[in-house]
């Protein structure tokens, strides 16, 4: 078997690759943002490489993937392990689900923590048409970490050059993919396929809190079509009132038109959720769930506090409506409300299973809707955009 190391030139949506003594891992964001900002839950959702793929061309027959997985599991809760998702010439050919890999279990009620060592796992892919050129695309787990630690191949594998239109995506978890089957089944994979273009997604649970380093690294990546979705996350951490989130987002456009001063921009409101409709954060684990195995959330908020300026999901979308409508003088920037993509009557057909994340058909869904509104004919990401 020929081995392929996998370094940057076979390495699609990641901000680069750190050498460990294991493999090299992939990391969303770059090591100065890391460096500036260490925050854990930052930390732990960017090196989950989602929307990451390894891609390659080749006449091989069988193909295999070296990987050391890491994840987070919690006590007494049940969480499906992640995948790698194979796709042969655009059509997925498998599904491979992780095994083995290191695993940090955390205790939700006592905050304990403690690492369990494990083997590496191999994905592998055999019974290729022989002779005939593929392209082969693994998608790398979207909730949980991993080290890459070669290819093997009985032909070469050769880089591809990038030649689709590059979409640039951040916001939470929701973006991330969590409740997901797998990494290709998450709402802005299914978009990007269904318009043809090269993902990039700094969809990062938790963690999209219109930061300004977020903002810098928006700027600073190449892109041609640029989507922010903001709001859950600001609710979820009670982080700001009315007074700040609003100059907070103005001021993340701005830094984005820095770099990008006439790139299409969607920026989109949240998603229907609830428990935060009209009451405020912190959202928080919902204690009584502890006891059956799946962990649902809460809002801890008053409702009513939206008179003191709270940020509930209804006053963003109100908030961000209008700081659109106010920047009317930018031709490219355009306000997508985020319940056109999974509303109130949505939850009722499928319901958000922990109360805060769209489960696997919801995913579908609103990739599905996406990418009926922005790569329509006259759509923001339309190809004549």
């Amino acid at each position: 078997m020929i081995v392929t190391q996998p370094t940057p030139q076979f390495v699609r949506g990641a901000a680069e690759l750190e050498q460990t003594n294991r493999g090299v891992r992939p990391h969303r964001l770059p090591a100065h943002v890391r460096a500036q900002f260490p925050d854990p839950q930052l930390l732990l959702v960017e090196s989950q490489p989602s929307g990451v793929r390894v891609v390659s061309d080749t006449t091989a027959e069988r193909v295999e993937l070296g990987l050391l997985p890491t994840r987070s599991v919690y006590t007494g809760i049940d969480r499906p392990r992640g995948r790698v998702d194979v796709f042969v010439d655009g059509e997925k050919f498998a599904s491979d689900e992780l095994t083995g890999g290191d695993a940090v279990e955390v205790d939700l009620q006592t905050g304990a923590m403690s690492l369990r060592e494990g083997p590496s796992h191999t994905t592998t892919i055999e019974g290729l048409a022989a002779g005939e050129t593929k392209r082969l695309e693994f998608w790398l787990p979207h909730n949980e970490s991993v080290e890459l630690i070669e290819l093997r191949s009985d032909a070469p594998l050769e880089p591809v050059i990038v030649s689709d239109r590059v979409w640039l995506h951040h916001g939470s978890s929701i973006s991330h993919g969590s409740n997901a089957t797998s990494p290709s089944d998450i709402w802005p994979a299914v978009a990007a396929r269904r318009g043809g273009v090269e993902l990039v997604n700094l969809g990062l649970g938790g963690s999209a809190m219109v930061d300004p380093f977020l903002a810098r690294v928006m700027r600073d990546t190449p892109a041609d079509l640029i989507s922010v979705k903001l709001g859950i996350n600001v609710v979820n951490a009670d982080a700001m009132r009315v007074r700040a989130f609003v100059p907070a987002v103005n001021g993340f456009l701005d830094t984005i038109r820095d770099g990008h001063p006439e790139t299409p921009i969607v920026l989109i409101s949240p998603i229907f959720c609830g428990i935060h409709e009209h009451t405020a954060g912190p959202g928080a684990f919902d204690p009584a769930s502890f006891a059956t195995g799946k962990v649902t959330f809460i809002a801890t908020g008053a409702p009513g506090d939206e008179s003191q300026g709270r940020l509930t999901l209804s006053v963003i979308r109100r908030e961000l409506a209008a700081l659109a409508q106010r920047r009317a003088s930018d031709p490219n920037l355009f306000f997508l409300d985020g319940t056109e993509l999974y509303g109130e009557a949505d939850a009722q057909r499928l319901p958000l299973p922990d109360d805060l994340h769209p489960g696997p058909e919801a995913h579908q869904l609103m990739g599905d809707r996406f990418a009926d509104y922005a790569f329509a004919l006259a759509g923001p990401f339309s190809a004549r955009s």
